[in-house]
Parts: C-alpha cells; structure tokens; sequence
C-alpha cells in the first residue's frame, strides 16, 4: 500500500498540520488523518532529540511506521530549522520494506579452496570393512515394536 504524509503550517503559522493519505483506489489518495502540533510542543520536542519528536507527533490515530515515523522528523526538523513554511510531501510504499535487497554473488577468487578436491569426492575405492550393507540394515532402530502374541490380523467374530 502506498501512503503519503503531508507536512504544512497552518493558516496562522502557528502549528504543523500532518495529513496521512493512502491509495485505496489505483492512483487515488484518500485522507485517512490529519493531526495538528502546536508550535511551541514540536519545538522543545525538536530541542531534546530525534526520539522525543518522534513520540510527540505520533498519536493515537496517527501511528506510522517506525521508518515512516523518523522521515516525518526529519522533514519537521528540516522544516523548523529552515524556517520554511513551504508544505512537505513524503511518500512510501510499503512494497519497497517487503522486497529483500538480492545479495551479491560470491565470485570465485571470494570462494576458499576446499581440502577435499572434486576428484576425491568421486573416488570409488571404498574399503569394504567400512560399507557392510547387511549389517547397516540389521541395526536399524525401529520407532514402533511389534509383540510376538499380535498376530497382525483382524478377528473375524461376526
């Protein structure tokens, strides 16, 4: 799902304005919340560090995403220490956090030689003490015992 945050000043310049947004509809965004911070709340927010501001402008209906969350900060941040009220428009796609990054390929020169060489592992002179095939299949555990009195058939006494 795609979701849109706006950052803005309100009328009297006295507050930020978030909006959250997200595309119910193909292409469309659709209003979901909007929160309003006094000035002076997100300022000292802003002076204590990255985490209280994050706390202060997460509320009950407006929650994002811990990385969603730090972006919106950062913007707010940017926007009081700028002094511009010009509105901010982030906008994130959750598809992009599910798709893991494709790791590099190991090349050969990052591969260790092995002591074993492919030409051993084909080796076929087994030592015939160490492969008994009869005795392998006689010392298999089994998980179920049978008693000798079952005689593994159903009574018939209709």
């Amino acid at each position: 799902m795609k979701q849109k945050y706006t950052i803005l000043k309100n009328d009297e310049k006295t507050a930020i304005i978030i909006r959250e947004f997200a595309e119910l509809d193909k292409e469309t965004f659709s209003l979901l919340c909007e929160e309003t911070f006094e000035d002076e709340t997100v300022k000292l927010a802003i002076a204590k560090d990255k985490d209280t501001l994050i706390k202060t402008l997460r509320t009950q209906n407006l929650f994002p995403l811990g990385i969603y969350a730090e972006k919106i900060a950062e913007a707010v941040t940017k926007m009081y220490e700028s002094g511009d009220d010009q509105p901010v428009e982030l906008l994130f796609n959750d598809i992009d956090l599910l798709i893991k990054k494709e790791k590099k390929p190991l090349a050969l020169d990052d591969i260790e030689e092995e002591a074993i060489g492919i030409d051993d592992l084909l080796d076929e002179d087994v030592p015939e003490e160490d492969f008994d095939e009869k005795s392998d299949i006689k010392n298999i555990p089994y998980s179920l015992k049978i008693s000798d009195d079952d005689s593994g058939g159903i009574d018939d006494d209709d």
